[in-house]
């Protein structure tokens, strides 16, 4: 959710200063360590307008920024993509389709959609035409339920529907009536052998179960309305992946299986540097005593599990899923690691990085803005802050990390007049920086991407300084941001458990609302694996397991889905889709766009900046790098020829003449294809992306030209690490964060021994 780099700083510069100009009553603030933050909105600042609907069942902070944020965010909802249903909640029930129905895909991007009311299905209740509003329930790692109507024990009518990532089944529980299955022509329900009070219904070329309980009469065949009538409380709706007489019993067989929770556990086995994670699903059995159930995999989960799967698939916007059946499957996947710096491996010039560092650090000057363009001040500072403690200069590092630490201690601080505050609002469970921008505070957008760079920044400041991110000083408001957006936590009062990351997605959602027709959408997925970076690194500084460990879970589920959805490196996406590149994915499409730019420099750059030493798992992606530069290259020529303000007498804007973004572009293919790389560079000369600096172009160009390709197929027994293979030459960086010398072992036998709080380099 962003807007164009040059159109905002001055704009929130002054924000900042009318925002917060009068002090806070000592009251409605609370403090944290050193810190502290207000329960008051400032004057002048905003928040969300609604307050949750959820029913009084409903115990402690509310999820957003999820695909069913929408339900929460308003009366009904707009359409949602669990994939493969897609659904949307109405006036008179609870609508159902399958989006794979009008799947198209060309240049542009892969496409599905929900078809007008009243297709394929609306679920209602005999006793009520029109509900007032549908209301969240509950909800568990992937699964949601609405409740229509009054959800009080006392209450004689309403309607329970759930639905969850994965499922082909809506499962429903009724009161004072029966439920109702309204279609867009008649419909005649064909009975299923063995399985009393089931059926299926056939609507152009998709098949659907509807099971009643057994005794349940069915009324209304061949018409538009189908009601079960039962004494009997409960019923489920699936879509089925085809109509064979085995597929029609399979699902028949676990449909009254009602999901009760859906919960996923991770665990990082440091010694292997690989993550498992268990997707558990538990049923309820209405009826009959099996407790399985039908669900999906995506095509990132199929990738890293054994599970057995039945050959069945949907098709949806992220490509194939494939049908499973059990209680959830198994994930295995490598964690490459991450460093907290690029160290100093003895590149060319080394004077020239001095001057860029040395220039930088003493010039830049950044003002408190909004919490996105601050928090890009803090990732750039802080990197600048880094490359000088590599490379020993001592007056440099100083400078810009005293720059890092005002930054984030002005934010940190509600007392006084600060430009910069931390709100706290009680209804959402959630903790908003202002001045905020794109959404930030009244939809809740984006916090993952903004306070990621403050969880970064103020990773390195505790490198650095140990004691600054200490309990008595400033590690209590870190942790409030990392609460905020990724919650290891499931029991934590004030906020919900990984606000921003879908489980089951394997990604992050940027909008809090999810309020578009298309579902949500993400763009830069590449800001949070940024956010993800600060989380492990910030864990593994201050020995906080948990948090540390969350974030290598984060960190290499939302790698597996960026390589799927984005990247395109497993081929999920139909040929038509020439980019074979996703700037954007939403819940019903995948797109080659942006919210701020239609140039192709800024829907390929997007997700990639900022980079630093967390990026590497950019260079995992070995023969799409140049692909992906080629794509580039072709787009912007096309791009430049459209552009009737443009000179048509220059060159097309590429190697050289890319501008703006093209540092960005550059430190990518440097990867895979330095020749490229420095064929395109003018390190004097390039414009420099705002969050982005000379020294840490030139750093990163000339360290990933000497140091050869990211070497994937070698862990290490610690989560900072990296190793590198040039032609016939392995490099191995491991960084020890901890108080005592550590012997940190590779799995290729190589092992050495490392100082506490150092970063140490083995050639060999």
């Amino acid at each position: 959710m962003k807007m164009p780099e040059f159109s905002i700083r001055c704009l929130f510069s002054l924000a900042a200063v009318s925002l917060l100009a009068a002090p806070l009553h000592a009251q409605d603030l609370f403090g944290a360590g050193a810190g502290s933050y207000t329960t008051r909105l400032p004057a002048g600042a905003k928040e969300p307008a609604e307050t949750p609907f959820i029913t009084s069942n409903v115990k402690g902070p509310v999820p957003t920024n999820d695909w069913w944020s929408s339900l929460v965010f308003q009366k009904f909802s707009n359409q949602m993509f669990p994939h493969p249903l897609g659904i949307q909640a109405q006036t008179d029930g609870l609508r159902i389709y399958y989006p794979g129905t009008g799947y198209t895909a060309n240049k542009e991007g892969v496409f599905t959609a929900i078809m007008g009311a009243p297709n394929d299905i609306t679920i209602g209740h005999s006793a009520n035409a029109k509900f007032p509003d549908a209301r969240v329930d509950s909800w568990s790692d992937w699964f949601v339920t609405a409740c229509f109507g009054d959800a009080s024990a006392s209450s004689t009518a309403n309607l329970k529907l759930t639905f969850g990532h994965g499922s082909p089944f809506v499962y429903g529980r009724i009161r004072g009536g029966n439920p109702t299955f309204t279609f867009a022509n008649a419909v005649t329900p064909v009975p299923v052998e063995g399985h009393p009070g089931a059926v299926t219904v056939q609507i152009a070329n998709r098949t659907y179960g509807l099971y009643a309980p057994a005794g349940a009469k069915w009324e209304g065949a061949g018409t538009k309305v189908l009601t079960a009538s039962s004494s009997k409380d409960f019923f489920s709706v699936a879509l089925l992946p085809d109509r064979s007489a085995e597929t029609i019993a399979r699902f028949a067989a676990v449909a009254h299986n009602h999901v009760t929770d859906s919960k996923v556990v991770w665990q990082y086995n440091e010694a292997k540097s690989v993550v498992t994670s268990r997707y558990a699903i538990t049923t309820k059995p209405m009826q009959g005593t099996s407790t399985k159930t039908l669900y999906c995999l995506l095509p990132h989960q199929a990738l890293r599990s054994k599970d057995t799967l039945t050959g069945q698939t949907y098709r949806t916007s992220r490509g194939e899923i494939q049908l499973a059946e059990g209680n959830g499957f198994t994930t295995t996947t490598p964690f490459q690691g991450v460093l907290p710096v690029i160290p100093d491996v003895g590149i060319p010039e080394p004077a020239r990085l001095s001057r860029y560092v040395n220039d930088e650090a003493a010039t830049y000057k950044f003002d408190i803005a909004d919490t996105y363009w601050t928090g890009k001040a803090l990732g750039k500072l802080a990197t600048l802050s880094a490359i000088a403690d590599a490379t020993n200069n001592k007056p440099a590092q100083k400078q810009s990390l005293d720059k890092t630490k005002a930054l984030l201690e002005d934010y940190f601080t509600a007392a006084g007049t600060p430009k910069g505050i931390f709100y706290y609002n009680k209804p959402w469970g959630t903790l908003i920086g202002y001045p905020a921008s794109f959404g930030s505070d009244e939809a809740l957008n984006d916090h993952h991407f903004h306070y990621g760079y403050f969880i970064r920044a103020a990773a390195e400041v505790l490198r650095q300084d140990p004691q600054w991110g200490s309990k008595a000083k400033w590690g209590p408001m870190v942790e409030m941001l990392i609460r905020d957006c990724a919650n290891p936590s499931r029991t934590d009062p004030m906020f919900p458990f990984l606000r921003n990351f879908d489980i089951y997605e394997g990604h992050t959602w940027a909008d809090g609302k999810g309020d578009f027709a298309d579902g949500n959408n993400n763009e830069s997925s590449s800001e949070a694996m940024n956010a993800w970076t600060g989380l492990i690194l910030w864990g593994e500084l201050t020995g906080n397991k948990a948090i540390r460990d969350a974030g290598i879970y984060l960190y290499v589920t939302e790698k597996d889905a960026i390589d799927s959805y984005w990247f395109g490196i497993h081929k999920n996406y139909p040929d038509a889709f020439t980019p074979q590149y996703a700037s954007m994915v939403w819940g019903a499409k995948a797109v080659y766009a942006t919210w701020f730019s239609g140039d192709p420099i800024h829907m390929h750059g997007i997700n990639i900046l900022p980079l630093q030493s967390g990026s590497l798992y950019l260079g995992t992606h070995g023969t799409a790098i140049k692909p992906f530069v080629d794509v580039l290259e072709r787009e912007r020529i096309a791009f430049d020829k459209k552009d009737a303000k443009r000179d048509q007498s220059l060159p097309p804007r590429i190697g050289k003449q890319l501008g703006g973004w093209a540092d960005v572009i550059q430190m990518y293919q440097v990867l895979a294809d330095p020749a490229g790389a420095f064929a395109a560079s003018d390190f004097d000369k390039q414009e420099i992306e705002a969050g982005n600096s000379r020294a840490n172009y030139y750093q990163w160009m000339q360290t990933m030209n000497k140091l050869g390709r990211v070497d994937a197929g070698i862990t290490a027994d610690i989560p900072t690490y990296a190793v590198f293979k040039n032609v016939d030459k392995r490099t191995y960086i491991a960084f020890n964060g901890g108080a005592k010398a550590r012997v940190v072992r590779f799995s290729d036998g190589t092992s050495f021994s490392v100082a506490p709080r150092t970063t140490k380099v083995h050639s060999r």
